[in-house]
Parts: C-alpha cells; structure tokens; sequence
C-alpha cells in the first residue's frame, strides 16, 4: 500500500511540475478559446460543399487511358447501377470552405492542390447492388518509391481509401481494423490502373472486403489485398 501510495505522489508531484514550467499548457481561457476554433477536419457530412472543388472530374493531366475509363463508367452510370462519387464528398468536405484558402497548406491527405497529377490521381463509382467501390487511379510522381515506380505505401493508400469507402457507402462510417496486402507486380508511375473492391460479408460491426489492383486493361494482376473495417458506434 505505501509503494501505491508513493507512486500516486510521484506523479502528482510530475503533473505540478509540468504546470510550473508550462503554466499556459491548461489554462481556462485557451480551452474556451478553442471551442471557438474553426473545425477544420470536421467529420460532419453536412459541411457545406458549395464552392469547393471536385477533384474526381477529368483535368489535363489525365492520361487517355484513365480518360477511356472514367468515359466507360460515366456511361454505365446513367443505368442506375453506378454512380459517381464526387471527390469533396469524401475527402475535400472534411474542410470548411475553400481548402486552397483555409491556411492551413496546399496539400490534403490523398489530394495536391498546388498542382495536378502529381500525387493521387483518381475518381470513384460506387455500385450499391454488388457493394462494389472502384477507383480509377493514375499515380504521379510524388508517389515514387522505386525509381520510376509507386511506393508501396501509396498503394496501401489507395486500396484502403477505395475499400474503406465501398465500406462506408455499403453499410455506414467505418474504421480501419485490418489490411493484408500482397504486392504482386510493381506500379508504373503515369499508369492508369483499375482498384476494384467489393464487402464479402457483414458479421455485426466487422465489415469483410477484398481489392485488387490491375492495369487499365486487366492484362496485369498488379495487387491483392483483403480488408477489415468496424463499424463505427453512433
């Protein structure tokens, strides 16, 4: 009991001594004051878009391939069986207002707003009847790994955002519990590659997906991976 009891001391006497030196680490007015803050990776899907750019439409540094693409999807969308999904619907509405003009940078996770075709390239459609999300993507060179190729990270990155948002328009907001991936044949860089992913299962809060990462064409297997996500408490 006394080795607890000097222990619970011990760290009182740290946390005073952290006040000392840091007296306006906690202070009442700061905490008021950042209620007050502008929330600028808010999580509500109510945040206005109005304004903010689209950056799952075409632009010039778009290569043919992702053009022919985007152009065959677009079509199938006007069934009803797919649809497109805007970009600041799911990255870009996490920002209030203009993100080129909040001051906090010219990068967002996933996008480069300085310049296009650099980073991530890419758009999404969402099938509702198969719980199938694909992403046309086409990496620039600010994801180089291997020279001349995508870092294996930037691959982890986008099989997890395009699984993770088949996830979420499948079944709700979702977190990242999970990610296996078997990387199979290197990414080019300027490619355009087909993520097609699709939820195999729901067992209470766990969501089952799997993806994969192939050329344009589907000539080259470039990427496997399985994935689970858990549903978010509401």
């Amino acid at each position: 009991m006394a080795w607890k009891l000097w222990r619970v001391m011990t760290m009182l006497k740290s946390c005073a001594n952290l006040l000392q030196r840091y007296p306006t680490l906690f202070t009442p007015t700061q905490l008021l004051t950042a209620r007050s803050l502008p929330r600028y990776f808010s999580i509500s899907s109510t945040c206005p878009v109005e304004g903010l750019r689209d950056f799952g439409l075409p632009n010039a540094t778009w290569g043919p391939n992702l053009h022919d693409l985007y152009n065959k999807f677009l079509e199938l969308s006007k069934t009803g069986l797919w649809k497109r999904i805007p970009s600041h619907n799911t990255i870009a509405h996490h920002l209030e207002g203009d993100p080129r003009e909040t001051g906090i940078g010219k990068r967002m996770f996933l996008r480069n707003l300085d310049r296009d075709g650099v980073g991530f390239e890419y758009c999404m459609f969402y099938n509702k009847a198969e719980s199938r999300m694909v992403c046309l993507f086409q990496p620039g060179p600010y994801l180089e790994g291997p020279p001349g190729y995508a870092h294996g990270g930037s691959v982890a990155t986008i099989i997890d955002s395009t699984a993770g948002a088949g996830a979420v328009y499948t079944c709700g907001s979702v977190m990242t519990a999970n990610l296996n991936i078997n990387y199979l044949k290197p990414i080019p860089l300027g490619c355009t590659l087909l993520v097609d992913s699709h939820v195999e299962k729901i067992e209470g809060r766990k969501v089952y997906s799997r993806c994969h990462i192939q050329s344009h064409d589907g000539l080259i297997l470039h990427t496997e991976a399985t994935a689970l996500f858990i549903k978010a408490n509401h």
